[in-house]
C-alpha cells in the first residue's frame, strides 16, 4: 500500500494562518507555530470586543442622555422612567443622538417626561 502524504494539506494550512496573520509584528506574521499562537490570541480578542463594544456604546449614549437630562433640570432615571410610563419607545442610542443632535426635539421629551 502506497504511503499517505500529508504536504498539500498542511500547506494549505500553512497557508491560510499565515495570510491571516499577515501585518502582525516579526515572527508572528512570518513563522508558522508564532502565527497561530498569535492569530488564536487575535480571534479571542476580536470575539470578546465585540460583545464590549456594545457595552462601551450603551454606556456613552446613557451619559450623554444623563448630561442633556441634567441640563433640562431632571435626572436620568427620571426621564427613562417618564418616557417609558408616556409610552415613548426610543431607544438610547436614538435619544443620545437627539440630546447632541437636536436639543429642541430633546426639550420636548424632558417635558413628556416630566409630566
Amino acid at each position: 500500500m502506497a504511503k499517505i502524504k500529508h504536504s498539500v494539506a498542511t500547506r494549505r494550512r500553512k497557508k491560510r494562518v499565515l495570510k491571516s496573520a499577515k501585518g502582525f509584528w516579526g515572527d508572528r506574521s512570518k513563522q508558522f507555530q508564532q502565527a497561530r499562537r498569535a492569530l488564536m490570541h487575535a480571534l479571542v480578542y476580536a470575539y470578546r470586543d465585540r460583545k464590549a463594544k456594545k457595552r462601551e456604546f450603551r454606556r456613552l449614549w446613557v451619559s450623554r442622555i444623563n448630561a442633556a437630562c441634567r441640563e433640562h433640570g431632571i435626572t436620568y432615571s427620571r426621564f427613562m422612567s417618564g418616557l417609558k410610563k408616556s409610552k415613548v419607545a426610543l431607544d438610547r442610542k436614538i435619544l443620545a443622538e437627539l440630546a447632541v443632535k437636536d436639543t429642541h426635539a430633546f426639550k420636548k421629551l424632558t417635558d413628556i417626561a416630566k409630566g
